[in-house]
């Protein structure tokens, strides 16, 4: 679950120190002439004459090269924009040479601060002189980036080993700008609905968690012993300290002296190398380029799918190759301060959507979007997969060994952002951890075919966790929980079979009730029958009656009238005859005796 500091509130706040921040950005911005660099693009070239007017365009950096001057700027901002430069570093596909060459010396090149004061910060650490600990130690940097920077040094014992310092201050330079980010991502969220759908402030804390998690150095100790353990072929045997065949033998991760470390100094073994990044190096050493690249990507999907724990800080600064059997090249990891981990639904639902992008099944694709909530469930699966189709197939026009997985993870994400996507803030580091290992593997071999290395592990992953091999897998790992479970079985059932007794007795009583019930239903109805039958004839009694003795009544007052006016009873109609007439009344009353 994603933590949000209790400094951040959900309500918009800008401090007056973030005010000053984000002036220094733009004035720093302006100083490297970073708005020269974003004018050169196709799309905002026709208006470069602005940077003309700034004064500052005529300062001396506008003397160093593009390269150079963006290196600088993001040193001047600190370790998040850093960060950000060692990202781009890594894709050369994408950035022009001589930018790439400059933004990778902020892998480990970052302008060291005094060593004097490293000398303090260990010797804080350690309660003691440096030279009670350390036979040897080298005041000036072996490595400087933007959280630490690295001295070696040697134990009593004569054990090379280097000692990673953490930055003074460095915390409180990150929250303030992770409280300018929070400002940005929240204001956003409240003025544009893209900025909601991509859960800008779930971003922001997803990088909040991560970065202030790289400054606890002890953590990174911890990280780093979780990766050799899960290259051990026996974790069991690691544990005990014993010998133990690794699952990768062509990767190192070095060891911990914890004794020695704590929160704001971490001591591990040395290791030599060639930075993977060092290309005439690397073939100087004659090391095999092509298979290097391929360990790579293999590394990432095992470390993301296998181990569900990976290195997420893969830029060339933190991967060095052995010099010893260049035809079999050893990888070696420093710096591992971000790692990433992937639950089971996002490994499926990644693993199958790669397989299906690649086999060109976009209804699939689409399906397992909505399957997975990336996209709504609202969203038509044939209008997703058309706009998918439309904009994906000239992609495959290409050799699949030209087809980059970061590009198509950055177009599927693109396609779903018109379907209304959210954004799944915990694939972030995935996707971060992907582009930088395919840009290294392509600089490393142009030629490398990421499918062909892909396919049968993705395929072979989605058999074992569907398979008979993932059913017994899940029930070794879940078996402690089973055996506990497993004496309270017999109690379980016999209480399943008592309650299943009682509610068949319940039933039965309740089809005797209704069955009582309808016989009680079915006398009323009778009674009721019985009642309705005896009112209609009272009533149609009642109606004769009182006929009869109105036609009665009518042919006696005829016959009254005729005598006293003398007009003679022939006179009247045969129908009107009073003595026809009282005949019927009779009739009538006979009837309705009758009847009653």
């Amino acid at each position: 679950m994603l933590r949000i500091q209790k400094n951040h509130p959900n309500s918009i706040k800008f401090q007056p120190r973030l005010w000053f921040r984000l002036l220094k950005i733009f004035y720093i911005w302006i100083r490297y002439g970073l708005d020269e660099i974003a004018l050169s693009t196709p799309w905002l070239s026709p208006f470069k004459f602005i940077v003309w007017l700034n004064p500052l365009y005529w300062l001396s950096h506008r003397k160093l090269s593009q390269g150079e001057r963006l290196k600088l700027a993001l040193e001047k901002l600190g370790p998040l924009f850093i960060k950000f430069g060692q990202i781009l570093s890594t894709r050369r596909d994408f950035l022009p040479e001589e930018i790439s060459q400059e933004l990778a010396k902020l892998q480990d090149h970052v302008r060291p601060f005094d060593s004097n004061l490293a000398i303090k910060i260990i010797e804080q650490s350690l309660r003691a002189p440096i030279s009670s600990f350390f036979s040897d130690f080298d005041p000036k940097p072996l490595a400087s980036a933007s959280i630490a920077q690295v001295h070696s040094a040697k134990l009593k014992n004569n054990q090379e080993i280097v000692i990673k310092v953490l930055r003074p201050g460095i915390e409180k330079i990150i929250r303030q700008d992770i409280a300018l980010m929070y400002f940005l991502a929240r204001l956003s969220q409240k003025t544009m609905r893209l900025s909601r759908r991509l859960k800008a402030v779930d971003i922001v804390a997803e990088i909040e968690r991560t970065i202030l998690d790289e400054l606890d150095l002890m953590r990174e100790g911890a990280n780093a012993v979780q990766l050799r353990r899960n290259n051990q072929d026996n974790p069991k045997k690691f544990k005990a300290g014993l010998d133990n065949k690794l699952k990768f033998s062509w990767l190192k991760i070095p060891e911990i002296y914890w004794e020695y470390s704590s929160a704001q100094i971490l001591v591990m073994e040395r290791i030599y190398g060639i930075s993977i990044s060092n290309l005439p190096e690397l073939k100087k050493a004659e090391i095999n380029c092509s298979l290097l690249a391929e360990r790579m990507i293999q590394l990432f999907y095992q470390q993301a799918f296998n181990d569900c724990f990976f290195h997420a800080d893969m830029h060339p600064g933190n991967i060095f190759v052995s010099r010893e059997n260049p035809e079999d090249p050893v990888i070696q990891l420093v710096d591992f301060g971000i790692v990433g981990s992937l639950d089971e639904t996002d490994q499926h639902y990644l693993a199958a959507n790669f397989l299906a992008f690649f086999k060109q099944d976009f209804k699939q694709v689409a399906k397992l979007h909505i399957e997975s909530g990336w996209v709504p469930q609202k969203t038509r699966v044939d209008e997703f997969e058309s706009a998918m189709r439309a904009v994906c197939e000239p992609i495959f026009d290409k050799p699949l060994k030209d087809i980059s997985l970061g590009q198509t993870l950055m177009r599927l994400i693109q396609i779903a952002q018109r379907f209304d996507m959210i954004i799944q803030p915990q694939l972030l580091l995935l996707q971060k951890t992907l582009w930088n290992i395919e840009g290294i593997g392509r600089n490393l071999y142009p030629d490398l075919d990421i499918w062909k290395i892909s396919k049968p592990f993705l395929e072979n992953w989605m058999k074992e966790q569907i398979g008979f091999k993932g059913v017994l897998k899940k029930i070794k790992q879940d078996w402690p929980s089973i055996s506990q479970s497993l004496p309270q079985i017999p109690g379980i059932l016999l209480s399943i079979l008592k309650n299943e007794r009682q509610r068949l007795v319940q039933l039965r009583d309740q089809k005797e009730k209704i069955s009582e019930q309808d016989l009680n239903l079915t006398e009323s109805n009778f009674v009721l029958a019985q009642s309705y039958s005896k009112t209609k004839t009272r009533f149609l009694s009642g109606f004769l009656l009182g006929l009869g003795l109105g036609v009665v009544s009518l042919g006696f007052s005829l016959k009254m009238i005729a005598h006293l006016i003398t007009i003679p009873p022939s006179c009247f109609i045969a129908s009107a005859n009073p003595s026809w007439v009282m005949g019927i009344g009779a009739v009538g009353i006979i009837l309705g005796i009758l009847k009653i």
